[in-house]
């Protein structure tokens, strides 16, 4: 997947792409990363394409733990969900949390029962 069909997959227009990847995406990144530089360094490579095809090698060890991820859980890595989905299901735990120490009922949705007209 390009940048940019990846920036499309997540909605994404002007944000960083690694601001909304997920911790598992960014890890799969890195290693893609760190692989294609182990590799750069042992085989030191002298011409742009020698360079490109290491880069691809470094990202297929990456594709192939993805692969082995999703067949593992039965869901895949990439997904639609950004940071601000996270950060937005992050806020709605931590209210409905607070609600319940508070002994407040939470209807599903996050709103208090109380405040949504809604009891039980």
């Amino acid at each position: 997947m390009t940048t940019r069909q990846y920036k499309n997959h997540k909605g994404l227009t002007k944000e960083n792409l690694r601001d909304t990847m997920s911790t598992l995406e960014l890890v799969l990144n890195m290693l893609a990363e760190a692989t294609t530089t182990e590799l750069s360094k042992a085989e030191e490579p002298e011409a742009f394409d020698e360079s490109k095809e290491i880069a691809r090698r470094g990202g297929s060890v990456a594709g192939n733990a993805r692969k082995e991820i999703e067949a593992q859980t039965g869901k895949p890595v990439v997904t639609s969900k950004n940071a601000r989905d996270f950060r937005m299901l992050l806020g709605d735990v931590i209210e409905a949390a607070a609600a319940e120490v508070d002994g407040e009922a939470v209807d599903s949705g996050g709103l208090h029962a109380a405040s949504s007209g809604k009891l039980g």
